[in-house]
């Protein structure tokens, strides 16, 4: 099956006729063919895009109140839960994710939906005092054309952090996803147009990110770029963009550590310890995949992390295991190297899960693997892996553990586990992250909580009434009356 963009409210072919194969992460099988986008087809979403605004703000989405704006938004969100099992279908085999994993993410790009629909009328402006003879007031407005460069490991859930603020700002979108993850990208802009959205309010353009992703980083016509991805490629898009003053939110990645100290309750850690480097195959940015332990307890924590990890299966999304594949070959060869290197170098695997029989060996599988004793400035305790790879380290005091928590190029989340509630407060003030979390890791999703990471995780934010602001412009209006 060929699938080609969504623009304007309509499959459109690509201008170039060229296709790229989808392929099967279970079984290393292509089964369909998107769109291969190229810098002419970017133009013709951005036009659309464009359109959708008006010239004076006076096009069929622009001209609708935030009541109007703010309703079909729900029902977007509605329509999501109605085709919920159709779009993590969509996406599981897109992906190789578990299918419990993907109708998560189909539920939370719903409560991201409601969640901006309810914004949209209480995005409001301040009255500033001024001088004797004026009121000056602040209004905040859509910034225009907004363009969103999707990545493969969550296609929904970011979708709905980005694309769902920006809607509700009343701006109009033009999306890039991951030619790895298109699928269930391209049926959100279908259902979308279902629920009533007007033609050029959401387009979405397939292709390789060197071609179809450059355009839409470069392209004039964007006002604001959002960005999920590799360091590298970030650097890129930040370059592309610099060049028009464009604003961009950049998030990047991490090497996101979890910090358990002597009196953590480890029945409630362990768990959540273990998820936070297993979800979705260890292919999620705020992976907890460095594990700071105290000495004194060190021991029992890998003891029974080991336990666990050798309990681990992989296999295809329909067998709902642990894991599902990686997403492609070139993920799966990265992880694999890795491993290798770091057994090479010594490093000692504490233990290693399995992959199912039921698994097609053609799929792209990875045992999740525990390595003990790494040391902190290995390339395995400083990169990102990007797969189901977890680093531990001991640490004995309570600088030592922060020194090894700070001491990579990353930044974006990090998680503390203590019964010590000053010294949770402590931690939380000196780790250089976006989110810190006290004896919990991601909170569930946190659809309300700003997201982002500091250094080389990138800037701006996600989630939450922060983005939604990101994606307004804040005029300044004075008027002298005397």
């Amino acid at each position: 099956m060929e699938y080609r963009h969504y623009i304007a409210n309509a499959h459109v072919a690509p201008d170039g006729g060229a296709f790229v194969d989808v392929i099967d992460p279970s079984t290393g099988e292509p089964f369909a063919a998107i769109a291969r986008g190229n810098a002419s087809d970017i133009d013709r979403a951005v036009a659309a895009a464009q359109a959708a605004l008006g010239e004076a703000v006076d096009g069929p989405w622009a001209r609708l109140s935030p009541v109007d704006r703010s309703n079909l938004l729900f029902d977007f969100a509605a329509a999501v839960l109605k085709h919920g099992d159709e779009l993590a279908q969509l996406e599981a085999r897109d992906t190789g994710k578990a299918l419990k994993t993907a109708r998560t993410d189909a539920a939370v790009l719903a409560r991201y939906l409601r969640y901006y629909a309810g914004c949209v009328d209480k995005l409001h402006g301040e009255t500033l005092p001024y001088t004797t003879g004026f009121t000056v007031l602040t209004v905040r407005e859509p910034i225009g054309v907004t363009g969103h460069i999707i990545p493969w490991n969550y296609p929904m859930q970011i979708f709905g952090r980005s694309v769902g603020a920006s809607l509700a700002a009343g701006n109009a979108c033009v999306v890039k996803p991951a030619e790895d993850a298109s699928l269930s990208i391209l049926r959100l802009a279908e259902i979308a147009a279902e629920t009533g959205l007007p033609s050029g309010a959401l387009n979405v353009v397939t292709g390789l990110g060197g071609e179809a992703g450059a355009a839409l980083s470069a392209h004039k016509g964007i006002r604001h770029i959002s960005f999920t991805g590799s360091t590298v490629t970030g650097a890129q898009v930040a370059r592309a963009v610099a060049e028009r003053h464009c604003p961009a939110v950049l998030e990047l990645g991490g090497k996101s550590p979890q910090l358990v100290f002597d009196d953590a309750d480890l029945d409630e850690a362990l768990p959540v310890i273990l998820n936070a480097i297993i979800q979705n195959a260890g292919q999620t940015c705020s992976a907890g995949s460095r594990l700071l332990v105290q000495r004194g307890i060190y021991e029992t924590v890998i003891e029974r992390l080991s336990e666990r990890f050798a309990s681990l299966r992989a296999g295809p999304p329909a067998m709902d295991l642990d894991m599902g594949p990686l997403v492609n070959a070139k993920q799966q060869a990265r992880v694999r190297a890795f491993v290798e290197s770091a057994e090479a170098e010594g490093l000692r695997v504490a233990a290693r899960g399995t992959i199912a029989v039921e698994a097609s060996r053609g799929g792209f599988y990875h045992p999740a693997v525990l390595f003990r004793d790494v040391p902190p400035h290995s390339r395995l305790a400083q990169e990102e892996v990007f797969g189901p790879v977890l680093a531990a380290m001991p640490f004995d005091t309570e600088a030592d553990a922060v020194k090894l928590a700070n001491g990579t190029e990353y930044g974006l989340v990090a998680g503390v586990w203590t019964q010590d509630a000053s010294r949770g407060l402590r931690l939380a003030r000196k780790l250089q992250a976006g989110q810190v979390f006290i004896n919990n890791y991601g909170a569930g999703g946190g659809v309300e909580l700003p997201f982002g990471g500091v250094k080389a995780s990138g800037h701006g934010r996600e989630k939450g009434f922060e983005a939604l602001l990101g994606f307004t412009s804040l005029k300044t209006v004075a008027i002298r009356h005397g």
